[in-house]
């Protein structure tokens, strides 16, 4: 066994060769919103998984983990980045003629079809009943296929929910569960931030998220999602202002493996650049594993590049998309690690033929107060996107048509492969797009 020991007896060292931080620094996120102040995460040549060790007062981060990669037995050590969500707020203004922004016990008027233009199809003869939308994904014919064969909405499908929570539950006066869950459709997860075992959204970006991905369906209120009979498994990651460290992010890919996710959904992203060894390690333990890894790619202005952990190893990289058809204008430019598009709603990138430009709706905390649910609509960007695909990925998964006896690394593999070939052309270079706009119907079919 790797003795780790002499490596920390080396950090407590190190005080006095490094300069001392200012006094007085307030414990909690740096200022920049970096790294977490006072700690890095180390891994010893040997070791199975990193640590995170604690520096004493008085030791520069980036100093010390500098000093310490120059040491043999280290494989690495780097801050403990922090990462955000990855939703672009929108203004609150005109939102009280927003049809969406209160939730009603029997829906939106119209039902989900008058809000969730990103369920529909994208070709063929509107109806008053079931228009078409430019930027649809086909959830229509893709919940056909899966009824057709026998596994209706994605049962037996479990999608972990990296994120802020998800009202799932009731507890004491100050949490509700979701009027649009059922109890009976969530596995037990975990909460990485405050180290218990009731991960509860405090944000609504998770319950958004995980709406998208398995909100219910026929059952009078809200809305629909769109692996509606899958299993969700809740890892919070992310605190209450939708950012978390990458040692807890780490832990939560690995729990999400050993508790039987078939996918995991990651709407975050770190800073341009920043190296994540530790995350890097648990997104190859989950390919080897056979477990289907989505990311968003991040938005313009939170980051300035397509970043982590979208650029992760076997992770699939989403970038997002407009009502109209369009490329979304908080979608990065050009960037290794775009895989395909999905919808993200918002204004497109200038040039774009159609203004369409929607929102993202589904039924989370209004305000973020989680005995309060509503139909906001101040929900954009490439979080909303990775929530398509990894609806789509549980699916495709429960549709069969990825065929038998795939080894895991194959599932993947082959996953990735039925996403991109069924994907629509926008007409985009491939670094903006990728593949193109996924298409829940024919990746079904």
């Amino acid at each position: 066994m790797t003795r780790i020991f002499p490596i920390f007896a080396a950090i407590v060292l190190l005080s006095a060769a490094i300069a001392a931080a200012p006094a007085g620094a307030a414990p909690g996120i740096s200022p920049a919103r970096e790294f977490a102040p006072g700690q890095i995460v180390l891994k010893l040549w040997g070791a199975k998984r990193s640590k995170t060790v604690h520096l004493r007062p008085g030791i520069g981060v980036r100093q010390a983990a500098a000093a310490l990669r120059r040491r043999p037995r280290v494989a690495y050590a780097v801050p403990n980045y922090i990462a955000t969500a990855s939703a672009t707020p929108l203004s609150n203004a005109g939102m009280a003629n927003d049809p969406g922004a209160l939730l009603t016990p029997t829906g939106p008027p119209g039902g989900w079809v008058s809000l969730q233009w990103n369920f529909l199809p994208w070709e063929g003869i509107g109806t008053a009943s079931l228009p078409v939308s430019v930027g649809g994904i086909d959830a229509i014919g893709a919940w056909q296929h899966l009824a057709e064969a026998g596994r209706a909405g994605g049962r037996g499908i479990t999608v972990a929910v990296l994120d802020t929570g998800i009202a799932y539950r009731g507890l004491g006066p100050r949490f509700r569960r979701s009027p649009d869950f059922s109890p009976d459709q969530f596995a037990a997860g975990y909460d990485f931030v405050s180290n218990d075992p009731v991960p509860l959204d405090e944000n609504g970006h998770g319950t958004h998220v995980a709406g998208t991905i398995a909100e219910k369906t026929d059952n009078g209120i809200g809305l629909v999602g769109l692996a509606y009979r899958a299993t969700l498994m809740p890892v919070r990651v992310l605190d209450r202002n939708g950012s978390g460290q990458a040692d807890d992010i780490a832990r939560g890919i690995d729990f999400a493996v050993a508790h039987g996710a078939d996918v995991i959904n990651m709407s975050f992203n770190f800073g341009c650049g920043k190296s994540v060894p530790g995350i890097d390690a648990a997104l190859r333990r989950a390919y080897h594993q056979g477990v289907v890894t989505v990311a968003s790619i991040g938005n313009l202005g939170s980051e300035a590049c397509v970043s982590p952990p979208a650029t992760g190893p076997r992770t699939i990289g989403v970038g997002g998309a407009t009502e109209g058809g369009c490329l979304g204008g908080y979608s990065l430019l050009p960037g290794k690690g775009v895989d395909v598009l999905a919808p993200g709603g918002g204004s497109p990138v200038s040039g774009c033929p159609s203004v369409s430009s929607r929102s993202i709706y589904q039924v989370t905390l209004k305000d973020g107060n989680p005995r309060r649910f509503g139909e906001p609509g101040s929900y954009i960007g490439t979080s909303m996107a990775a929530a398509h695909v990894s609806g789509v990925a549980a699916m495709i998964l429960a549709s069969g048509v990825l065929g038998k006896n795939l080894s895991p690394e194959g599932t993947v593999n082959r996953l990735t492969r039925q996403l991109r070939e069924t994907a629509r052309d926008l007409g985009l270079t491939s670094e903006r797009q990728g593949a193109g706009l996924i298409d829940a119907g024919a990746a079904t079919e």
